[in-house]
């Protein structure tokens, strides 16, 4: 056990209820996975057209899930 102790001031702020449930933050994730996954089929079979089209959907992805949280629908900024 450790002798330290925690201030309640020393805590950080609570997370928002909505914390990781946004569609933003939904989009943005399905989209890097799924452009993951291309990408590292494109890699395990050296087709290097597939692995640029991972890239191009993790571009796609990054903006838009970028565009929906400017849109309102991401975790507010503060």
């Amino acid at each position: 056990m450790s002798s330290i102790e925690i201030a309640p001031e020393d805590l950080p702020d609570e997370a928002h209820s909505n914390h990781g449930k946004t569609t933003a933050g939904w989009v943005t994730n399905v989209g890097l996975v799924v452009a993951a996954l291309v990408a590292s089929i494109g890699i395990a079979f050296p087709v290097w057209p597939v692995v640029w089209v991972g890239v191009g959907l993790a571009v796609v992805a990054l903006a838009a899930g970028a565009s929906l949280r400017a849109l309102g629908h991401g975790q507010p900024l503060k």
